[in-house]
């Protein structure tokens, strides 16, 4: 809700002092999480302090790789920055399930203290220009902003409970359709008046929360749009595959997390080798060659069986994916505008990824449980030894959606409700065929959704930013009611602006107008 906020806090106040607050703010979190002795306590931690300290430190790092690389230097930079968050989704698993094992999940975040410490005494090493002549926060903006995302993201991620548009049993509704319709609908007005007030703000001369031009740079909407696909898919991958590896194949969470190993490998390496190798290459192309691969990964794992080999080459080639959108969307958005400007992107890209990162997750939950329902339903109608007593009891009971339970859980909750041997065999075994079937539907979405998002991918750059004169230098006027050209309404840094159309992408965006 807030990020959109830290970004411009960041601009306000300098990107480093931003993200030592925030790391701090995010310590104390961790730390009240560590104690906690209820969950009320937990919930002021690890929800609301980390969440507010997060909003400081993601939109800073964007910002302060920008200041701390040359612009050839920050494709690499971004992909090692996105690749290290991907890789701590894969590896904490790993490690959080070794000390949960061994010792207790409170020193998890006990542990998160001290890394926190460690990295306020890296950061002085960061640079960072400090900050402009900036006026006060725009609080109306802020409130406008925040309630308008939060309206979205609370509708997305209560849509596997209550449903997308028709209304589940017993879940809220309003003239026959289901609440999530509503808050994403009354989220976007809200979204729409945020909008106004800010074009409100800039035409009177005052300093917009985000300056609404920014989002009319075709370059930087294609760059946000990509990165809200990209977490799309990464977020939905991360939810579907360890649901099939601990509950489905019944691995420990230690087993799990050796599992995505091979993920973090190859991303790391295309994260980083790609702009290291090859370092003018088209962005354009590694992004959609990104997206065709993790379309394969899919493919493949649809293809593996049901087994643990699931993990192996899929989750290799989704590494490579991941890492190669990785190493270029970073460099394309914040490209887009001025450095001056690239807490604000930080701010944007991050509501971007997390908006992303949310529909995955609510869309691969949604059809994962609506598949495994209706296979299962029809498995146990099917099964000659379910009796039809006890399939209508499951068609009442499981009409809001069925559990993705273990075969171990199903089979002590079946026998503790006294349900005979034989059905109770057969029901399990509907169990498990519809698992499996579930889960190849919600690949098969995240398949769909790297296809669709390569039609998003026009408005990428052809050239690396920086890479010749003046390429990848499109960019908005620093300050609010600055003249602007060109059909994004962008002018070129370094020179006048551009004659009316030189800012369309396309040949002229990668043969520029070289500055006066």
């Amino acid at each position: 809700m807030l990020m959109v906020t830290g970004g411009k806090i960041g601009a306000l106040i300098g990107r480093r002092r931003a993200f030592a607050i925030g790391c701090v703010v995010y310590g104390c979190g961790s730390l009240t999480t560590s104690l906690a002795p209820g969950l009320g306590v937990l919930i002021v931690g690890w929800s609301v302090l980390e969440g507010l300290g997060a909003v400081l430190i993601m939109p800073a790092i964007v910002a302060l790789v920008a200041s701390n690389f040359e612009q050839a230097q920050r494709p690499r930079a971004y992909g090692l920055v996105a690749s290290a968050g991907a890789i701590a989704v894969a590896v904490g698993p790993l490690l959080g399930g070794l000390v949960t094992t061994y010792f207790s999940w409170r020193w998890v975040f006990a542990g998160e203290v001290l890394i926190v410490l460690v990295i306020l005494v890296l950061a002085r090493r960061m640079a960072d220009p400090g900050r402009g002549e900036r006026p006060a926060l725009d609080f109306a903006g802020t409130t406008l902003s925040a309630l308008g995302l939060g309206l979205v993201v609370f509708g997305v991620l209560r849509s596997g409970t209550w449903g997308w548009i028709l209304p589940r049993p017993d879940a809220p509704a309003l003239l026959g359709l289901s609440l999530v319709l509503w808050l994403v609908l009354a989220g976007g007005v809200v979204l729409w008046l945020f909008l106004l007030w800010e074009q409100r703000r800039v035409a009177r001369g005052r300093e917009p929360l985000v300056d609404p031009a920014m989002l009319g740079n075709r370059r930087l909407r294609a760059g946000l749009t990509v990165f809200s696909g990209q977490y799309l898919i990464q977020a939905g991958l991360f939810f579907v595959v360890p649901l099939f590896l601990s509950i489905s194949l019944g691995l420990s969470t230690v087993e799990t997390g050796l599992r995505l190993l091979p993920l973090s490998v190859t991303l790391l390496a295309a994260a980083a080798g790609i702009p290291k190798l090859w370092p003018h290459i088209s962005p354009r192309r590694v992004v959609r060659a990104g997206l065709v691969t993790l379309f394969v990964a899919f493919f493949a794992a649809l293809d593996a069986g049901a087994g643990p080999e699931v993990t192996t080459v899929p989750m290799l080639l989704a590494g490579l994916g991941i890492g190669a959108l990785a190493s270029q969307l970073g460099s394309v958005t914040v490209s887009a505008v001025p450095d001056e400007r690239s807490s604000e992107v930080g701010g944007l890209q991050n509501t971007f990824t997390n908006l992303g990162a949310s529909l995955g997750t609510a869309l691969a939950g949604s059809v994962l449980i609506a598949v495994l329902t209706s296979s299962f339903l029809d498995g146990i109608r099917d099964n000659p030894a379910v009796p039809p007593q006890v399939t209508a009891q499951a068609e009442v009971q499981l009409a809001g959606g069925a559990p993705f339970v273990s075969d171990a859980a199903l089979e002590a909750n079946l026998a503790a409700a006294g349900v005979p041997a034989r059905a109770a065999r057969g029901i399990v075994e509907s169990n498990r065929d519809a698992r499996i079937q579930g889960l190849r539907a919600a690949i098969a979405v995240l398949a769909l959704a790297a296809i669709v998002a390569v039609f998003f991918t026009r408005r990428i750059p052809e050239e690396q930013p920086g890479g010749s004169p003046g390429a990848g230098e499109d960019s908005l006027p620093s300050g609010p009611g600055g003249h602007s050209g060109g059909a994004d309404g962008v002018t070129r840094a370094g020179g006048l602006a551009s004659p009316p159309g030189a800012g369309s992408p396309g040949r002229d965006e990668q043969h520029p107008v070289p500055p006066l």
